[in-house]
């Protein structure tokens, strides 16, 4: 719950607070004395009653000392005091057991290197942050904590069956040693027959093509996924053969952005907006008859003026319409 604003100016006039620094360190010397009260009202709820408060509660267990415990946090390293009990029943759960640092340095660090910074940037932003000197060694301890769950992850079982498979790349750049290239993230996206989407892989390569394609389609069957009703795809070429050489009985569905994308390349900046309007009514019909229709409809109006824009659904039909 947030504090009261009358209570924050009680505070500022209390503790005389006139800059950062001091607001810092008053959370810092207040860091403590909040974590001790939470392990105690943890305790608590543990017995079912406040200290010297037992009243009726029935339950031979009761408090049993303090264990002193070292930790380290953003604001320092200080000292706490855990409670026991006498069964040994409490577990706190504000602080695991076996905790020592609880200041997220290294969920900090492993967020910085997930946005790409070299290990000097994220030496210098913790620096600049905590005021804690991090070397690259340390850095890398800390992002290779990630890797095991990466492994578990690339690992885990995948459902048999998808009605819906959707796959494409995200390009980006990175900068490995001093130079910027170009890498593509093969993405898999799954519908589940619930309904629900599911990142089924991630891989990273040089750039997009039908061949690295081929393999990942080959791991997701080794991963188990036995069956595919739809594969949505862009029209890379080679696509379409590497799927059917690993699910034969899948459907093929040419990604509707990715073909008015293609279709816009031919027109005109100032038809733009109508020719999408117009082509709303094909990919939206209820049914592939009515589809061809107003196909029809738009090769009319727009044939003769764009001719490769219409062409290009008329020449790809097959894979275009399978949702129908």
């Amino acid at each position: 719950m947030s504090v009261a604003k009358e209570q924050i100016r009680q505070i500022i006039a209390d503790n005389n607070l006139n800059s950062v620094a001091d607001v810092y360190t008053l959370l810092r010397d207040s860091f403590k004395d909040i974590l001790q009260e939470l392990m105690e009202a943890e305790l608590d709820a543990s017995l079912g009653y406040e200290k010297n408060h037992k009243g009726n509660v029935r339950t031979s267990n009761k408090r049993n000392g303090h264990s002193p415990k070292t930790l380290k946090s953003q604001y320092g390293e200080f000292q706490i005091d855990v409670p026991r009990d006498r069964e040994g029943e409490f577990e706190l759960k504000l602080i695991s057991k076996y905790k020592k640092d609880i200041s997220g340095i290294q969920e900090k660090v492993i967020s910085l290197y997930a946005r790409g910074m070299s290990t000097r940037d994220i030496h210098n932003q913790i620096q600049e942050l905590y005021g804690m000197e991090l070397s690259a060694e340390m850095v890398c301890k800390s992002t290779d904590r990630i890797l095991p769950e990466i492994r578990e992850w690339q690992s885990r079982p995948l459902n048999p069956v998808y009605p819906f498979v959707f796959m494409d790349c995200i390009h980006y750049k990175v900068r490995e040693d001093g130079h910027i290239l170009s890498r593509a993230a093969y993405i898999v996206l799954g519908i589940t027959a619930d309904g629900y989407k599911d990142i089924l892989s991630i891989t990273v390569g040089t750039n997009e093509t039908s061949k690295f394609w081929l393999r990942m389609l080959n791991d997701l069957k080794n991963g188990g996924v036995q069956d595919v009703l739809f594969f949505c795809v862009d029209g890379l070429t080679g696509f379409k053969e590497a799927i059917s050489a690993v699910y034969s009985d899948a459907q093929i569905q040419r990604c509707v952005i990715h073909m008015l994308r293609n279709s816009f390349k031919y027109v005109n900046y100032s038809n733009l907006k109508q020719f999408s309007s117009d082509f709303k009514s094909v990919y939206n019909a209820p049914s592939e008859t009515a589809a061809l229709s107003e196909l029809e409809k738009i090769r009319e109006k727009w044939g003769k003026k764009y001719p490769y824009a219409v062409s290009n659904w008329e020449n790809n039909w097959e894979d275009v319409s399978s949702f129908f």
